[in-house]
């Protein structure tokens, strides 16, 4: 089942599974963007502050999948998608991915790690595109806050919707 998350109450469990999923990443993301733990509970309350939402996915009363979706002028975009590591493969991601899109009333647009295959293609097999370097580039620096650093190791994905706006 898929609801909106009650971040005060569920913050622990959203910063657990963040964390738990994220080890993916280790060795495959750059090293110096690489932290443990991957998102501090100060950058996790900052970007709900910032109006991140965060939508669970429930079993048995157990959240095993998070994703974040933030509304930013003209675009939705999709924040922090995590699935539990024992949870992984069973098309949670996909469901939450198909509920925050529908939620959408603007094109959605995706930022993902350049190095992260997995998740580009989970994106691409959900009908989004990538983008090119030069849109990339512009995009991040418009509608994300992350460092010059992030920008050149990072891409960007866009729903069907989106046309070069």
């Amino acid at each position: 089942m898929i609801t909106k998350s009650d971040e005060k109450k569920d913050f622990n469990t959203i910063y657990e599974i963040i964390n738990d999923a994220s080890i993916a990443y280790k060795g495959i993301i750059p090293e110096d963007r690489w932290k443990e733990p991957y998102m501090s509970r100060d950058e996790l309350e900052t970007q709900i502050k910032e109006g991140v939402q965060f939508w669970k996915y429930e079993e048995d009363r157990k959240i095993l999948g998070v994703m974040g979706i933030q509304f930013k002028n003209d675009v939705t975009l999709i924040r922090h998608a995590y699935v539990r590591t024992i949870a992984r493969q069973k098309g949670i991601g996909g469901k939450l991915l198909q509920h925050l899109i529908e939620k959408s009333k603007t094109p959605v647009l995706i930022g993902t790690w350049k190095d992260a295959s997995w998740a580009i293609s989970f994106y691409e097999k959900h009908g989004f595109r990538l983008l090119s370097d030069e849109e990339k580039n512009r995009l991040l620096k418009i509608y994300w806050t992350i460092p010059e650093r992030q920008v050149e190791t990072s891409i960007v994905l866009a729903s069907d919707t989106w046309e070069n706006n």
